[in-house]
């Protein structure tokens, strides 16, 4: 097993099925990567969604909800890819994104994750914008070789916001990640985006500048 696509998903019903057909239409081999899928406590139709892909990913949910933060951990500890790629429920990706990204850390030893640029789509799925994954770094699209992330500890779960800014402060302390050029991730703005959240994306923005500031 190369790689796990880790989607985690909490009453995103309405978007979850276009991120997994996105995960199960890659270019490369089924046999070559899995595709977890983690429902934390939704209480919509997400495991509905969930059943109509039986067979074709592996399911983990949880009664309670424990948060982006700890759900991407259980998803990441439950991986049997030697590289790991988060995917938001409200997102997806190009069908060559696992193919491109695994050769790029196959023929870079030196890297321990690679990024890439990403369109920035509304509700309908057109394209409003392409943005660098350098300039403006998100947490989804973004390959990890499997075993940095546990020599990092994963993700802080006390960040229920920002954690993808957190664990990249960590991350490159003593790994490398490059970006490709090439837009790959699909990044829908909707009402319901969790950085739309001001007061908490303020709130953990000042936890992250504590934490760090030493």
């Amino acid at each position: 097993m190369q790689i796990s696509v880790i989607i985690t998903c909490h009453n995103y019903a309405r978007y979850l099925s276009r991120a997994i057909r996105s995960a199960v239409n890659q270019s490369i081999g089924k046999n070559e990567y899995e595709i977890i899928v983690v429902d934390d406590a939704s209480s919509d139709e997400t495991q509905n969604v969930m059943m109509s892909y039986s067979g074709l990913i592996k399911p983990l949910t949880f009664k309670d909800n424990i948060g982006l933060a700890a759900a991407r951990n259980e998803g990441i500890k439950k991986a049997l890819g030697r590289y790991v790629v988060n995917l938001d429920a409200d997102d997806y990706m190009d069908e060559n994104l696992l193919l491109f990204e695994s050769m790029f850390l196959n023929f870079n030893a030196e890297w321990d994750a690679v990024s890439c640029d990403y369109f920035l789509i509304d509700e309908d799925e057109n394209h409003i914008g392409r943005v660098s994954g350098a300039e403006k770094p998100i947490a989804c699209g973004v390959m990890f070789r499997t075993d940095r992330l546990f020599e990092i500890g994963l993700y802080d779960e006390n960040f229920k916001m920002r954690e993808e800014e957190e664990l990249r402060i960590r991350f490159e302390k003593d790994h490398l990640i490059k970006n490709i050029e090439i837009p790959l991730y699909r990044y829908r703005k909707h009402e319901f985006n969790m950085t739309n959240n001001t007061d908490e994306m303020e709130k953990y923005g000042k936890f992250l500048k504590k934490k760090h500031s030493s």
